[in-house]
């Protein structure tokens, strides 16, 4: 490993020589400058910093601010004979990653400076196994409903409300709750994923809160639930509209009490975790039929964000195709393709019933069936290219007014007309909607 390298900003000989004096015994290679600009000169080129902070010639906080400005990353330690609680709050917020006060022990600047080095190399492998891994699928769009439904996620995200999810299959509702992990209090914790819908009911149980050894035929040993292994983290409970009535009252048991005991256990476990759930169906419909709980449903629904479906963000298809197309290409080393603009025409008078995850699938079969680096009209599946020709161009326009209609009016119908209510589930500003009533003629009473 090569020598690290350390910068020591400090007006008074006898520190800059007893710091050296200590580094140097450590095997690091040491450079001393006394003055602001001396150390300007010397910063780029080194692996750390150890700072003062009053020097003659200015602030070695703002020395700091100017270096990070030119983007040296090299991790600071700030140091001051006379510091005050004020100051380490300044230089914290400037980007220093310790603040030691002098007399300055031995032991106390070889650990804050081993922590500082250690956190740059885990940062450096977290970047290279990003690299190596890739970024995964991102959420792609411009249109107001998609900015709107992100915004709403990035606000609720900041609390640790519970958070209901709704919208078709496929349009990416696993992807906004990964985004609301991201930007939530619970990001340093895992990310656990549950698709409810996907688990046998005999054993959902025991995949929710895990179980004892002995607790059944085949428990060979104890077993963590998703509960459990999300604790301090977020769980995502995919599909729970699926859920059955007996795993319906053990989850609501959890999210009233924080507790839960695994299948044949007798202690009781705490857990903190933050509860992300989805749904493709209505849960007040569900309600209404007695095959959901009411009260789990308002336990689960206190932030409600519907997602909109591809049909409703068309401007969205064509960088969602890009995307997926350059995706697929880097992914499976094919020579870069492009989309032909006439291609895009055909695709945003598509329904799309399968949404983001039918658009994806259909952009991968046209890469892997073009032979050329341009996906044209031909590429189209048949399918798609008779959707789109079984009506009249002339007659888009009509086909979408006539599915927002019957959007606008599901919304208005589930929240009783109350246009604020179906605003924000619709993720529209209130005055366009009152905007879009007018303007398809639409009135309570006449569907």
């Amino acid at each position: 490993m090569p020598t690290q390298r350390i910068l020591v900003l400090d007006d008074e000989p006898n520190i800059g020589s007893s710091l050296r004096l200590i580094l140097e015994r450590e095997g690091y290679a040491v450079t001393i400058a006394r003055t602001i600009a001396d150390a300007k000169k010397a910063a780029p080129a080194a692996d750390a910093l150890l700072l003062d902070v009053r020097l003659p010639d200015g602030s070695g906080i703002d020395l700091l601010r100017q270096l990070r400005e030119r983007y040296c990353a090299a991790p600071a330690i700030m140091i001051s004979g006379h510091g005050t609680i004020a100051e380490a709050v300044e230089a914290t917020r400037a980007g220093a990653f310790d603040f030691l006060e002098k007399p300055l022990g031995r032991d106390k600047v070889l650990l804050s400076l081993k922590n500082a080095l250690e956190q740059v190399t885990l940062r450096r492998e977290n970047e290279r196994l990003r690299e190596l891994v890739g970024s995964g699928t991102k959420m792609i769009g411009s249109s107001p409903a998609f900015l709107r439904v992100v915004e709403q996620a990035s606000m609720a995200a900041r609390s640790d409300a519970r958070i209901l999810i709704s919208g078709e299959s496929g349009t990416g509702k696993e992807l906004l709750a990964a985004h609301i992990h991201r930007e939530s209090p619970f990001s340093n914790g895992p990310f656990v994923k549950v698709n409810c819908a996907a688990i046998p009911s005999e054993l959902l149980e025991s995949e929710l809160f895990g179980h004892e050894k002995g607790a059944f035929t085949g428990a060979i040993s104890t077993r963590k639930g998703k509960f459990e292994l999300a604790d301090g983290g977020t769980i995502f409970l995919d599909e729970v509209g699926d859920l059955h009535a007996g795993s319906q009252a053990k989850l609501l048991r959890v999210l009233q009490e924080g507790e839960f005991h695994r299948v044949g256990g007798e202690e009781p476990i705490r857990v903190a975790v933050r509860v992300v759930a989805a749904t493709n169906r209505n849960l007040t419909e569900l309600v209404a039929q007695q095959k959901f709980r009411e009260d789990l449903y308002y336990r689960l629904c206190v932030v409600p964000i519907r997602v909109p479906s591809l049909r409703e963000r068309p401007q969205d298809i064509a960088p969602m195709a890009d995307y997926f197309l350059d995706d697929f290409c880097t992914r499976n080393n094919f020579h870069s393709k492009k989309i032909d603009p006439e291609t895009y025409e055909i695709l945003e008078a598509y329904s799309w019933p399968g949404n983001a995850r039918e658009l994806r699938n259909i952009i991968e079969r046209m890469a892997i069936l073009t032979t050329g680096n341009v996906l044209t009209l031909d590429s189209v599946p048949v399918e798609i290219r008779l959707a789109q020709g079984s009506a009249p161009k002339s007659n888009l326009k009509e086909a979408r007014e006539t599915a927002e209609r019957e959007h606008i009016l599901k919304a208005l119908d589930e929240t009783n007309w109350n246009v604020s209510g179906a605003a924000r589930a619709l993720g529209m500003e209130r005055t366009n909607l009152h905007k879009r009533i007018r303007a398809l003629g639409l009135s309570r009473g006449k569907h």
